[in-house]
């Protein structure tokens, strides 16, 4: 069968070898795409549709023209990617106050008290601290939408803030933001796409200090913090001597109990009547790479983080998984039949991941040990069932075993001595140009299989430009060896010497797309310490390969921000020139984002250099070549 290319040459090759069809297949099929929808022109909201806006038909039926037609469609999709955020925060604050409730264990006592400190509570039992947290992030998603939630100013760095202030985004109620969003563009209603390009805006920030931030410091209380380490990612790390069970989504809380459970004695034992050694968790999607993240508190039960969404197809046909537990997106529906072949069960915790195929269960933090039990039992069961029937192939040649990972905010900040200076004093001596946040998904439209994220990370650290990764962006640049201290024999002279002197990669692994979030913690602390606001940092973002509709939800985040942000793919306005200017010049005037869209790597490369090279100089940075700025 035809397939797309991949920067992973060794999963490209074993998913040839392998009778099934997957979304590398697929996406050969489905080359031919509708110009209208590419444009965002086309509305389907009413009958007398759908519409296409044309040169010769420049309104639809009731009138509407393509700037809000795109506008809409635009305000839409951020709107579902900033809903699905939204939806994960409040499962983990709903989380962590069961936590608080049953007097649970809380790993992550430090990143509970800072909070708290933020939050102005005073408590000394951590068990209702814990609660009180959670109720704080609760009752302002659950705020109606002319209330403001009171925790973004709390959370936000000063100068965002009062630029936000300034042009009327900050958010009231999250959950009622989204509703309004919703509202907004339905038939015969707004029209003005400025007006829902401010508010796609103010989603952004939902999504950003809510959806992304948040999430990850509820996380580091119920999870633990995580800390820098070398790991093993890859096919390599699946050990079919285990009862191996594949976890995907975003949702790390909602597994917490079962990874403890599985290391129990009694489940071993339970595992050794069957003839394996024990149970394994295997990474893949955000869930996976989350789990790295805090690896260091899971080593016995987790094997390490196989790849991105995409790869999670391939992963199956090895045949060594035994059992999927699934409770949020990126589980793609192409695993259902790979899964139906090769006899693996599968079981989703959250009805809003609901596959055709599989088992549902409604977690809920009250029943986690029966819950827990269950998927034991039933990975059990399954393990017996098939493994004397399908044939095990893992290549073993593929992935890495000394990949960095664990990076935060607070692990790095730890590295370099509890302070930023070291790093900033890299970045005035031009030691290291500048910083690139690679974020965000992977898409098989962008050259292929993490094709175009690996290109141009490998062109900006070549430039001493030191990147930042967090998504599915980190599954592909971990498997081609790009964050492991190795790669810095790729970098430029400059980068190179850091690294090397550092035993660092040159690109570091933040860890899931939640992880963006910790990126806009270093962001604001950088700023911080040099005085200045975020817009003047010499920091770009790209997500080159972005795939969905949270992808577009962390771009406006990032827009909010003030952050310049690449995209290889427009996200479907080009069909409007008013919508495609605001975004890509205007808004620099507005809060000091841009949107950049490249589909070239070089241009792209180029492009986000030069910006770092103007924001060093604007600093009165030494840029390299040109001397001394003054």
């Amino acid at each position: 069968m035809k397939m797309c290319r991949s920067s992973d040459k060794k999963l490209e090759k074993f998913l040839l070898s392998k009778e099934v069809e997957t979304s590398f297949n697929r996406v050969q099929a489905q080359s031919i795409k509708c110009g209208f929808g590419q444009q965002g022109v086309c509305c389907r909201l009413c009958s007398n549709g759908p519409c296409r806006i044309t040169p010769k038909s420049p309104r639809g039926v009731c009138g509407a023209t393509a700037d809000t037609i795109v506008a809409r469609n635009f305000l839409r999709a951020v709107a579902s990617g900033a809903a699905c955020y939204l939806h994960v925060v409040e499962t983990t604050a709903r989380n962590l106050k069961a936590v608080g409730e049953k007097k649970g264990k809380i790993k992550g006592i430090n990143t509970l008290n800072e909070l708290a400190e933020l939050f102005s509570i005073q408590e000394d039992d951590i068990h209702k601290k814990a609660i009180r947290v959670a109720d704080k992030v609760l009752n302002d998603l659950y705020k109606a939408r002319h209330e403001k939630m009171e925790l973004v100013e709390k959370m936000a760095y000063k100068p965002r803030y009062k630029k936000w202030e300034e042009l009327n985004i900050l958010p009231g109620g999250a959950k009622s933001e989204v509703f309004d969003a919703i509202v907004k563009t339905s038939t015969n209603l707004n029209s003005d796409p400025v007006d829902m390009l401010l508010h796609s805006l103010n989603l952004g920030i939902c999504t950003g200090v809510y959806g992304l931030t948040l999430t990850n410091l509820l996380n580091d209380v119920m999870l633990g913090e995580p800390v820098i380490r070398t790991a093993s990612v890859g096919f390599k790390v699946v050990d079919e001597d285990y009862i191996n069970i594949m976890i995907t989504g975003h949702q790390h809380s909602v597994i917490s109990h079962l990874q403890d459970r599985l290391i129990d004695e009694d489940i071993k034992r339970l595992a050794g009547s069957v003839g394996a050694k024990g149970f394994k968790l295997v990474g893949c999607t955000c869930v996976g790479q989350d789990l790295q993240l805090r690896g260091q508190h899971y080593q016995e039960v987790f094997s390490g983080h196989v790849g991105n969404n995409f790869t999670s197809e391939g992963l199956i046909a090895t045949g060594a998984i035994d059992y999927i537990v699934s409770e949020f997106n990126c589980t793609l529906p192409g695993i259902e039949p790979i899964a139906d072949k090769y006899m693996v069960g599968m079981i989703c915790l959250d009805d809003v991941a609901k596959k055709a195929n599989a088992e549902y269960v409604n977690f809920n933090m009250n029943e986690e040990e029966e819950i827990s039990e269950y998927i034991i039992n039933k990975a059990l069961e399954s393990y017996k069932n098939r493994r004397c029937k399908v044939k095990i192939d893992i290549p073993k040649d593929h992935g890495h075993d000394d990949v960095i990972t664990g990076v935060s905010e607070k692990s790095l900040k730890k590295f370099l001595g509890n302070t930023w200076k070291p790093l900033i004093d890299l970045i005035a001596e031009g030691k290291i140009k500048g910083v690139a946040g690679i974020v965000g998904c992977s898409n098989l439209t962008a050259m292929g299989h993490d094709v175009f994220t690996v290109e141009l990370t490998k062109e900006l650290i070549k430039r001493d430009i030191i990147v930042l990764s967090a998504g599915c962006s980190s599954g592909g640049l971990e498997n081609v060896g790009l964050m492991s201290p190795k790669a810095a024999s790729l970098a430029g002279d400059n980068l190179k010497s850091v690294c090397e002197s550092l035993g660092i990669p040159p690109v570091l692994n933040f860890g899931p797309c939640l992880a963006i979030g910790r990126l806009e913690i270093v962001a604001t602390e950088l700023a911080e310490a040099l005085g200045i606001d975020i817009p003047e940092l010499p920091l770009v973002l790209s997500a080159p390969q972005w795939l969905e509709e949270q992808a577009l939800a962390d771009g406006a985040f990032g827009l909010a921000l003030g952050l310049p942000l690449h995209l290889a793919i427009p996200p479907f306005i080009t069909g409007s020139k008013l919508v495609t200017e605001v975004l890509t010049n205007t808004l620099t005037n507005m809060t000091g984002g841009q949107l950049i869209l490249e589909d070239d790597v070089k241009k792209a490369a180029d492009k986000l250099e030069q910006i770092v090279i103007e924001r060093r100089k604007s600093l009165g940075l030494v840029v390299e070549d040109e001397g001394e700025i003054a």
